[in-house]
Parts: C-alpha cells; structure tokens; sequence
C-alpha cells in the first residue's frame, strides 16, 4: 500500500511537471488587471515597498508541481461535498489527468475562471442559519494553491492577539491569554458579535487590503473572480457583490486580513483583546470604560470596514456574564462551560439516545463514546468536574429510559431486571407501571440494575473520569501554569 501511494505520487509529480514546463514554453503572461478591482490597482501601484515587490511572480509558485501536490492532498484528505458540478474529490485525480496542461496555463495566464459555489444553509449553535458555499473540487484545489502560497506571506503579520485558522494557534491559546487579561483584573467584556460577517465582506476593501502586499496581478485577478463568484441556490444563480462565504480552503485567510485592521487599531488605542475568527473579546476595567470603547469600536467597524455590529448579540458586561469559545470565564480566570455549550451538548446527546431510533442499545453506546469525550477535551482546562458528574448522571438516566424501552414487553422487563439482582416484586412493579419512562428511569429497580459499574461494563465513557484523566500529572497537553489570584 505504501509502494502504490508513493508511486501514485510520482505520477501527480509527473502529470503537474509536464503541464507546468508546457505553459512556460508557451510564454503564459504574468501581467493584467484585477477586472472590476479599479481601487486595488490604484493602490497596487502606489506600494512599492521591497517586500511587495516580490510578489510579482506568485503564480509560479501557485502552479509548481510540489504546491498543487500538497493542494491536491490536503482536498483529499479534507474530502467535503460536491459542488455545482457533482465531481466528488474521489474523481479529481482523473480530472487532473484530463486536464492538467488547461488548468496551469490558465493559473499562469490569469485567466481561471471559477464555478458558481453551492450554496448551502446549516442551523446555527444560537439559532438562526449559516450561508455555507462550496466550492467544486476544482475550485478547492485552486483555492488551496492559493492559500498555500498567500498564508506565510500574510500570517506572520498577523496580530499576536488574533487566533482563529492560523497555523500554530487554537481556541485553547486565545483562552490562555482571555484568562491572564482576567486575572489581571481586566473582568469586564466588550462582547463584539459581527452580523452575518463572512456575507457582508465588501470585496473592494479587502482586494485593497491584499494589494497592499501582493504585486501579482494575476493572482489578484483570480481572487477577484472567487469573491464574485455566484451562488446556485435552488437551481438559480445568484450574483454576489460582497461577502467570502464560508467552505472555501482561502476564506478563513481573507477573513483574517480584512480583520488585521481591526486588529491593528485595537492595538494602537493600547487595548487587551482576544480575536478568533470574527469573536472578539476586548478586555477592560471598568462599565464606563467598556461602554466608550464598544462605541468607538463599533464606529471603526461601520466606517472604515464597512461591517455591520449586531448591536442585540453584542454587550459590555461581567466576565462571568458572557461566554468566549464556549467557556465562562470567572473570577481570577477561572475557565468553567458556558451555559449555552451545556446546553447544545445535552441537545446533541438527546438526539443519539432518542428511543425512537431503533438501533441497538451498543451502538448508542458507541454513538456517544464517539462524540462526548471529544467534546470534553476540548475543555480540558475547565474547572467543571462537578458539571461533569451531573452530565454524567443525567446522561445514564436517559440511557436507561432507552435500554428499559428496548425491553418492550413487561415481561422482557422483568427478565431484565431481575437478572440484575432487582427482587421480583419490585420488578413486576415496574413493569407494571403508567408512569412515563423518565421517571422510570429514576426509579430505585432502574437504578440498582443499571448501576455505574453497569453501565462502565457496557463500555459508556465517563465524562468526569475522562477529564479528570485529561489533568493528570504527566498526562497533560498544553499545559498552563497556574497563577496566583491575589
């Protein structure tokens, strides 16, 4: 299997290096506008700093042999849906077979011209829906390509303060330095939610932003035309003139440029902030502080951005108040889970114990061992052993309400119960009553034949014994010290 995979790479190497030396043969041209990016061109002209300056030539590096590998392996492993087009990523290979020699002479000529996305709606955590876009396969390898190239020329740049999609950074550090802020006596929070951000990006500014350091027109011209392209939604494409939808490899990147500006003021006014993604958290010490700064703020986002602040979701308020990537922060930085993460865990839990599901009571067990102590980790530096148990209790009484179901018959019920030391007057009791199947979880025969130790036998992974296994001594990742509170 290895042989085949390193010869299969081979082969890429062979398909891409043909094509490339055939498009350079050919001369492709490496000049060109942005098409409708009057503004970008202007501003593309008036930078001539050094370091944009070698810039000009990316599309060389876009289109190499060793950069559409990567891209091509990255969208494999990624997998995802189809786009407009219905080419699953299992048939790209072929594709690029196909199709190579077009594909990089159109990179090197400026000259690709993107699919329409597919537009796609999931619900979101706090209500509402998301306006995802796919891209077709193709389009995710060339928006790949492109990433690749573009993020270490952007990302060192970066904000020390910003978190969200870049490489070497999580949720987990933004956390880290929310807590420090806290602890230092920072414990009130600007909680700045942007409305609809990914479809309210304004194309010009953020082609703008990214001729400021990048000199390739070619490239610039192939970003345009990925912002602008339409969405099928329903059969019928819709003309885009702002926004980056989400699902796109490069939309995590320009959504971190455009919001460097946002960034770079925040540091300039000297203010303590966290930013992942579109969340962002500033840290101050007083209300009337918090007040002024959430104004003044919400005014640059407006006016210079060109961004909507949602002025409902968005609030000046206690730490403890609000929520950040799903935890509460507390007094000195205590980390905690946040009521509405609580809340959409027991959502996603309820949904894999339905009784009406029909599956085997195992695979249910094997459904949440899946998910729930993924989840846990995730809040590994939480103080919440005793949210935890109270999870875990909750989460055996609906385990039983589903297993006591399963028996279907009063007298399955009885076997099963009394073949679990339940005495048989009890059990019939059971079996025997009108009483909802919550409460007949909660009842002492459900309890003494499904116990802890019962439910560990059936292979159910505790949520408190899998976080307090998390923080162990020895057993810890990205481990934080501990700082004093006074």
């Amino acid at each position: 299997m290895g042989v085949e995979r390193q010869q299969g790479g081979a082969d890429q190497r062979d398909l891409l290096d043909e094509a490339l030396l055939a498009a350079r043969r050919h001369g492709a041209p490496g000049e060109g506008g942005t098409g409708a990016g009057a503004s970008e061109e202007r501003q593309a002209s008036a930078a001539g700093s050094q370091e944009r300056a070698l810039t000009w030539q990316l599309m060389e590096e876009v289109a190499s042999s060793a950069n559409l590998n990567q891209a091509y392996k990255r969208v494999k492993a990624n997998d995802g849906a189809a786009g407009v087009d219905g080419m699953a990523v299992t048939e790209l290979r072929a594709w690029i077979a196909g199709n190579r020699d077009v594909l990089i002479a159109a990179l090197l000529d400026g000259s690709y011209q993107p699919r329409p996305v597919r537009g796609v709606e999931i619900p979101k955590p706090g209500g509402g829906m998301r306006q995802l876009g796919i891209p077709t396969v193709v389009d995710r390898l060339v928006q790949q390509a492109i990433a690749q190239v573009l993020e270490p020329r952007l990302d060192p740049s970066f904000s020390a303060s910003s978190f969200g999609f870049r490489p070497g950074r999580s949720a987990q550090d933004a956390l880290r330095q929310a807590r420090e802020y806290v602890a230092d006596g920072y414990d009130i929070v600007v909680d700045l939610d942007l409305e609809k951000f990914f479809d309210r990006v304004n194309h010009d500014i953020l082609m703008a932003r990214l001729a400021r350091r990048i000199g390739d027109r070619r490239l610039l011209r192939i970003v345009r035309r990925f912002l602008e392209a339409g969405m099928m939604v329903d059969g019928v494409c819709r003309e885009r003139y702002e926004g980056t939808p989400q699902g796109g490899p490069l939309s995590p990147l320009l959504a971190n440029l455009l919001l460097d500006d946002l960034d770079r003021e925040l540091e300039r006014r000297g203010h303590r902030f966290c930013r992942y993604a579109d969340d962002c958290n500033i840290f101050v010490r007083s209300m009337a502080a918090g007040e002024r700064v959430m104004a003044s703020v919400t005014a640059f986002l407006e006016g210079r951005l060109r961004l909507k602040v949602n002025r409902q979701k968005s609030a000046v308020a206690a730490v403890g108040e609000r929520q950040f990537l799903g935890h509460r922060l507390g007094t000195g930085g205590r980390l905690g889970i946040g009521r509405k993460s609580l809340a959409r865990v027991k959502d996603r839990l309820r949904a894999i114990t339905r009784r009406n599901r029909g599956i085997p009571f195992a695979r249910v067990i094997e459904e949440v061992n899946r998910f729930a102590p993924g989840w846990v980790t995730y809040y590994r530096h939480a103080q919440c052993q005793s949210t935890l148990s109270a999870l875990d209790g909750w989460l055996r009484r609906k385990l039983r309400c589903l297993r006591l179901k399963h028996c279907k018959r009063p007298q399955t019920m009885i076997d099963f119960l009394r073949k679990h030391r339940v005495p048989e007057e009890a059990a019939r009791k059971l079996a025997s009553s009108g009483k909802g199947w919550w409460r007949l979880a909660d009842s002492r025969p459900a309890k003494t034949a499904m116990t802890i130790a019962w439910f560990r036998a059936s292979g159910l992974i505790s949520l408190a014994a899998h976080h307090a296994a998390l923080n162990l001594v020895g057993n810890r990742r990205d481990t934080w010290p501990v700082r004093p509170v006074v």
